[in-house]
């Protein structure tokens, strides 16, 4: 999802010639053949977005696979990036980085703060190496290796498994099955107040140009819209794009994970982005691309 809108956005703006490998081309987890690969395309700027993602279910069930490939995945592109000379690296992370009880919003400076979300704590474990890779090259050999921490992340191209998908994904699939089955209730994974903020992936790959474009970027910025809601008044919003009328129950009985999550946005903001894409155009666009993905059988189902 989040390659593919960067790979828009590159064409949008024009001037990019972009380079891509998918996991058939490329093994991410393999480090020799990722430093030959960089060492033979010898890309200028590496925007590091690849990632093993999931929500709740996905993070608890699979904590090895979550901490071991996405600790592979940055330590092998962000070491191979250095031996090929590439001169810049974005390296993008996650809110869930910083600790579960942090000040909210919640600021850069509240990193390593205090003990992090149980539920998630691999991946964010793996994403802070990643971000702290990043930070000490950039001390040590005078690169440009920067990172960008994006809320919760939803639009075009999502994993919408039943399973190992985030929430937006998980919700909009719900929903329009339980439309179809004429489901009278549809019944969300824990108390349903958790707050989370929600940004469109093109309005992150705008972001990652811009902060691209800054001459001397903070070492770690977050990227995110500067408001929350609770995942019971998401589900009403997802209800109503997907034409859901019944009812909207909770089950407490299953974790909740972080109560809040809202990124402090002034340092991107004060640089000179602003999210651009509403929460209900967003919504609406990706639940088309949801029903796209299902009448052709494409994309992560």
């Amino acid at each position: 999802m989040v390659g593919s809108a960067i790979v828009r956005e590159a064409a949008s703006r024009g001037g990019f010639h972009t380079i891509t490998a998918d996991r058939g081309e490329l093994d991410l987890c393999n480090q020799a053949a990722v430093f030959t690969y960089l060492a033979d395309e010898l890309p200028q700027i590496v925007i590091i977005a690849a990632a093993k993602v999931g929500g709740i279910h996905a993070n608890s069930t699979y904590p090895a696979a979550f901490i071991y490939e996405n600790l592979a995945i940055a330590a092998n592109l962000i070491e191979g990036c250095r031996r090929a000379g590439v001169p810049r690296v974005l390296f993008l992370g996650s809110s869930c980085i910083y600790p579960r009880q942090a000040p909210q919003p919640m600021p850069e400076s509240c990193l390593l703060g205090g003990p992090l979300e149980p539920s998630n704590e691999a991946y964010a474990i793996a994403k802070i190496a990643g971000l702290k890779l990043c930070q000490h090259y950039r001390s040590q050999y005078g690169l440009i290796y920067h990172s960008a921490m994006p809320t919760n992340l939803y639009g075009p191209g999502d994993n919408y498994h039943p399973e190992n998908s985030h929430v937006i994904p998980a919700l909009l699939r719900r929903f329009h099955e339980a439309k179809q089955r004429g489901d009278t209730s549809v019944t969300l994974w824990g108390s349903g107040t958790p707050r989370r903020e929600f940004l469109h992936v093109d309005d992150l790959a705008a972001a990652c140009f811009h902060l691209l474009s800054l001459d001397d970027p903070p070492d770690w910025v977050n990227v995110g819209v500067g408001t929350d809601l609770t995942i019971l008044e998401l589900a009403g919003h997802v209800a109503r794009i997907t034409g859901f009328t019944g009812a909207i129950l909770t089950d407490p009985s299953k974790p909740d994970g972080t109560p809040r999550k809202l990124l402090d946005i002034s340092r991107i903001k004060a640089s000179g982005w602003a999210p651009q894409v509403g929460l209900a155009t967003g919504l609406a666009a990706a639940y088309e691309d949801f029903r796209t993905s299902i009448a052709c059988g494409r994309g992560r189902l």
